[in-house]
């Protein structure tokens, strides 16, 4: 004869340890420590992500400037002069009245503003480049001059 406590299906003894489901979870000192680290994480790489936010924008605003460079450019070849400041980058997408020559449209989709949510500043014949064009953008603030992300990012 066996004894019970040998038996394959004998209850398991109260030294094992409380049941499973009192065990399961954290502990409210684990769950504070995990944020904590998580905190002290996103202190140290939230400046170098929101840095790179700007930089990004700038970049942006920089291939799109060169992007409607090389779009006015086609818009010349074929018109034989650039679009005048009247007609704006407006003529790239749509035929301006007497643009004998236009095969645009130049750009797949409209004119983008710039990064910022402002429109590109552009003049025909342009102050700086009197016998071609001048495009730029003003940057974060919208208005000449500043620094940084406010700085001017022009075509020249």
């Amino acid at each position: 004869m066996t004894h019970p406590s040998n038996a394959p299906d004998a209850e398991p003894s109260a030294a094992a340890g409380p049941p499973a489901s009192a065990r399961a979870g954290f502990t409210l000192i684990e769950i504070i420590v995990v944020i904590v680290v998580i905190a002290v994480l996103a202190t140290l790489v939230a400046p170098n992500v929101f840095r790179n936010v700007g930089t990004a924008k700038t970049t942006t605003a920089r291939a799109q400037i060169e992007t409607l460079g090389a779009a006015l450019d086609a818009y010349r070849l074929d018109v034989g002069r650039y679009p005048g400041t009247a007609e704006g980058l407006d003529a790239l997408v749509h035929a301006p009245p007497g643009a004998a020559g236009w095969h645009g449209p130049y750009l797949k989709k409209r004119v983008p503003p710039d990064p910022w949510g402002h429109p590109y500043v552009f003049t025909s014949p342009g102050p700086v480049n009197p016998q071609e064009y001048d495009l730029l953008s003003y940057g974060s603030d919208g208005a000449p001059g500043g620094q940084d992300d406010a700085a001017d990012l022009v075509s020249w």
